[in-house]
């Protein structure tokens, strides 16, 4: 398989920023994070599928012990939407939000609220000293707001 200058430029960008978030290069970490690059909001589930492709054979477990390694490391940022598995990005160190749509699961982010993280003050943040406020509005999609098919919505 050749690389276009583009994918091999590319390629170099995610090790270089893999080495600088103080982890070794592996063909499997690179695979992992241009797999996300491509598809932010991605389960660890979904990463693995866009992987296996490129290395057969790919185990789940591998996978998510990549994306524990990069969440820890501050290259990729893990949240967590209520009745959806934990989700995987590359937007990291901005503090922003996301609107997730009830009905279709549609993820897009929406930068912070108001201000520099953290952009919530808790009204009691009990001692601790707060960097980031994870918020996530539910609501409905346009494309879903504009589908005819009515859907109860608690």
């Amino acid at each position: 398989m050749t690389q276009s200058p583009e994918s091999g430029s590319r390629t170099d960008t995610l090790r270089r920023s893999i080495r600088a978030a103080g982890l070794r290069v592996t063909v499997p970490r690179v695979a992992v994070l241009e797999a996300l690059q491509d598809n932010p909001h991605s389960s660890a589930e979904k990463v693995t599928d866009k992987v296996r492709p490129v290395l057969k054979g790919t185990s789940s477990q591998a996978v998510y012990g990549i994306l524990a390694a990069f969440t820890g490391a501050g290259l990729v940022r893990r949240f967590d939407p209520a009745g959806s598995p934990a989700l995987f990005e590359c937007r990291v160190g901005d503090n922003h939000h996301h609107l997730v749509c009830i009905r279709c699961g549609a993820i897009k982010d929406v930068d912070c609220v108001i201000g520099a993280a953290p952009c919530l003050t808790p009204s009691d943040a009990s001692g601790f000293a707060v960097f980031a406020a994870e918020v996530t509005f539910n609501g409905l999609c346009r494309e879903c707001q504009d589908s005819s098919t009515p859907e109860h919505i608690d």
